[in-house]
């Protein structure tokens, strides 16, 4: 049955590390995350991977590590005692989501540095571009989630992903909404929380306690492709509607492995208690749902990091400086010099305020949201 979205076993990572290593892409890859080595020095990395840990040690432990250094100002967490206190539970890490592909290549890294379990990694098959980047992913643990327009398709393979999650005997990190968040805020979409309780043989307490749900907060001083994301918002809200341009998904990875992102934190934050599920007895069905996400929200929000960027931006926007002790002058201007150096590059046709103050919401509404709460 799960054929089709699982990750590859030791042997099928073997062979499609085979079929990687002899792609003429490899060797550009190669060059640019070992400089130092031979064009095919990658290649014949992959060909002597022996299964699936062994390619997450040898091969994207490097990678992800060499992302970190080149673009980040070092990456930071928290919650990390929360593996240890039982460590025959396997969890379900509900993130919030910044970046395709860095908010959970960073999480790996930091499991592996602590000799904790890394986990599956679900990811929509609108990246998988072709079969050279399924043969990569489904090889990293990676599974598929399958996305269609189709009601009836979508709740099919809602189904079958929902069952996969619940046999898995493995750590799962999935992000707690469909696609990345646009506006600086992080809201768990209670559809997906509906599709987890879809394959529970239980009550909502049950299924829910039986998935150990452990909310993760990741925040990044610099928001990856945040003009992108500042622009996609501001043609949504011209038009009411947003398409993607061919191709448009592979380049925010792109961009977003490459940019730099400043300091990054990741928060795992403590999880859904029994406690806290029993509270919804009182409540009805949607209720319970709508409860549930309320109480990832809120934990994703205590554990979001601010830094001096997200307090210069909502002041930016209220026009005042009552967040003026949370940074410097020098941070103010570097700040500015970034803003400017952004929006220089949207253009003509857009309406730079606006885009603008989307790109400076992005940063604020974590400040404002934290306030309210």
């Amino acid at each position: 049955m799960f054929d089709n979205i699982r990750p590859y076993n030791d042997r099928e990572t073997v062979e499609a590390l085979a079929r990687v290593a002899a792609h003429p892409l490899t060797g550009s890859i190669s060059k640019y995350f070992y400089p130092d080595k031979d064009r095919g020095y990658l290649g014949e990395l992959l060909k002597s991977v022996t299964g699936t840990y062994d390619f997450q040690l040898k091969v994207m432990y490097h990678v992800i590590g060499t992302v970190m250094k080149g673009t980040t100002d070092g990456v930071t967490f928290s919650g990390l005692e929360y593996f240890e206190t039982d460590k025959k539970r396997n969890f379900l890490l509900l993130s919030n989501h910044r970046d395709i592909v860095l908010d959970s290549a960073f999480i790996q890294f930091i499991l592996e540095d602590h000799h904790l379990p890394l986990t599956e990694i679900a990811v929509g098959d609108n990246l998988i571009a072709d079969s050279y980047i399924e043969d990569i992913i489904r090889s990293n643990r990676m599974i598929k989630v399958v996305r269609s327009e189709n009601p009836r398709e979508v709740y099919n393979s809602s189904q079958i992903f929902s069952q996969y999650i619940r046999s898995s005997n493995s750590n799962i990190w999935l992000a707690h909404r469909n696609g990345r968040a646009k506006d600086g805020v992080d809201t768990t979409e209670q559809g997906l929380l509906k599709m987890l309780d879809m394959s529970g043989t239980g009550d909502f307490i049950s299924n829910f306690a039986e998935l150990n749900v452990m909310p993760v907060s990741i925040s990044y001083e610099i928001e990856p492709c945040g003009l992108e994301k500042a622009m996609e918002t501001w043609i949504r809200n011209s038009t009411g509607t947003y398409k993607k341009a061919p191709n448009e998904d592979t380049e925010s990875i792109l961009k977003g492995i490459k940019q730099p992102k400043g300091a990054v934190h990741i928060s795992f934050c403590e999880p859904i208690t029994i406690e806290e599920l029993r509270e919804t007895n009182s409540f009805s069905k949607n209720e319970k749902f709508q409860y549930l996400a309320s109480i990832i929200d809120r934990k994703i929000l205590e554990g979001y990091k601010l830094y001096p960027s997200n307090y210069i931006a909502a002041d930016i926007l209220n026009d005042e400086e009552r967040f003026a002790g949370n940074y410097t002058l020098d941070e103010k201007s570097a700040f500015n010099t970034y803003l400017e150096r952004e929006i220089s590059g949207i253009p003509e046709s857009a309406d730079g305020q606006a885009v603008m103050d989307n790109l400076l919401r992005i940063y604020a509404n974590p400040v404002f949201r934290r306030e309210q709460y």
